[in-house]
């Protein structure tokens, strides 16, 4: 029986690793052993990059409504626990854009 060869599956991953490492400085982009750390720390980093940005986003989102909340003379957990008591479905994100792009709706729901 003759012996397997397996040149193709080897060539095909190293090629993988090595466009996940595309444009990377110094031996990342070429030599394996360093593109196959780069590759799997990247993954690493871009999934905690996209928990991160959900985070930053929200805390934008809380600071834009607690901004215009000021401008209105009151507070934004005020306005938060008022929407929650009167059952307004209302997100953070959708309340901090009428906010930034239509203050005298925002206005409107707060007074509401």
């Amino acid at each position: 029986m003759p012996r397997i060869k397996r040149g193709t599956h080897h060539v095909k991953r190293r090629k993988n690793i090595l466009a996940r490492t595309k444009g990377m400085m110094w031996g990342r982009k070429s030599k394996l052993k360093l593109a196959k750390t780069a590759a799997s720390k990247s993954g690493v980093n871009a999934y905690v990059g996209r928990k991160l940005k959900k985070r930053n986003n929200r805390r934008l989102q809380q600071t834009r409504i607690g901004a215009a909340a000021k401008a209105l003379g009151t507070k934004y957990s005020a306005i938060i626990g008022d929407l929650k008591k009167k059952n307004v479905i209302l997100d953070r994100k959708s309340l901090s854009e009428i906010a930034r792009l239509y203050p005298a709706v925002f206005e409107k729901i707060v007074k509401a």
